[in-house]
Parts: C-alpha cells; structure tokens; sequence
C-alpha cells in the first residue's frame, strides 16, 4: 500500500463501515488493525452472546465476512477504483466456542491474486477474488472463513445519479 497511507485508509474503512455497514455498529464491532499486510476486526462478547453462552455463530460469520469485505473494498481503494465490493459466495468453519471477545484478521490478498483482480476489473468491469479469515479468541483460532468477492464497477448511468 504505497499511495494512500495506513491510517488514511483506516479512516476510510471506519467511515464506510459505518455509513454502509450499520451491522458492525449495531454488533460492537471495531477496526482492531490495519496494516500493509492485514485488517483486523474486533467483536464484543457480550453484545454477540447467545442462549448458551457462547459468542452467536451469526456474529461471528459476520465479522469474518467484514474482515473479508474490508480486504477487498481496501484494495479497490488503493488502486483508485470505484468498484463495489460484494460477497458472492463463504464457508465458515467453527472450530471451538467462543466465551470472550474475539478477532477476525484477513491477510490481504496476494499480489497475483490482486493484480488478476485489479485487470478483471479494469477489463470487464467486474472481477473475483477469495479471501481467507482466521477468527481468533484468547489466542487460538476459533473458526475459519473463506469466502470469494466480486468487485463490480458501476454502470455509467449509475455513475451519473
């Protein structure tokens, strides 16, 4: 990530995420991280508990999925493209019960995956990428997500409005 600098884009991902995303309010979730390599996304426990004490498996999907998505719609920020991140398809695998906060840490996309992205994009005016979650509490890992994105660039008449 050269021309925009980390906390630059920390910045746009807290403002989306709340502007756009209004479950990562609603669920306590916070922007733990963001570097060069990764976006690291935080859950509260209590606000995310279900009926057996243990952290909801829906707000765990969730915040893997907001860790994915921020990846995505950051790399689309960086190379200055106005595209629109979206899920396309994800599993999710719980490994262990969750009884504190948690973390959800997606590592960027590689470069070739990126730049395969990036042309599909510029070309087609859409391209997929997978990404990969690791969910994590008290430091163990607590479930993975893997999911694939599509990035859609707008039609030019959506562009005008």
């Amino acid at each position: 990530m050269s021309a925009i600098t980390i906390p630059q884009l920390r910045d746009r991902l807290q403002q989306m995420l709340v502007r756009e995303m209004p479950v990562s309010q609603r669920l306590g979730f916070s922007i733990e991280d963001v570097t060069a390599a990764a976006v690291s996304l935080r859950a509260e426990f209590g606000i995310n508990r279900n009926h057996q004490g243990s952290a909801f498996a829906g707000s765990v999907n969730a915040l893997a999925t907001l860790a994915g998505w921020s990846t995505v719609w950051l790399t689309l920020q960086e190379a200055g493209l106005p595209a629109n991140a979206v899920l396309q398809d994800s599993e999710i695998r719980y490994l262990h019960p969750i009884m504190t906060d948690f973390t959800a840490t997606c590592i960027f996309p590689t470069a070739q995956e990126r730049l395969a992205l990036l042309d599909s994009v510029t070309r087609h005016r859409r391209g997929r990428v997978p990404v990969r979650v690791e969910v994590r509490a008290r430091g163990s890992t607590v479930a993975r997500f893997y999911g694939r994105y599509v990035a859609l660039l707008p039609d030019v008449s959506e562009a005008i409005r």
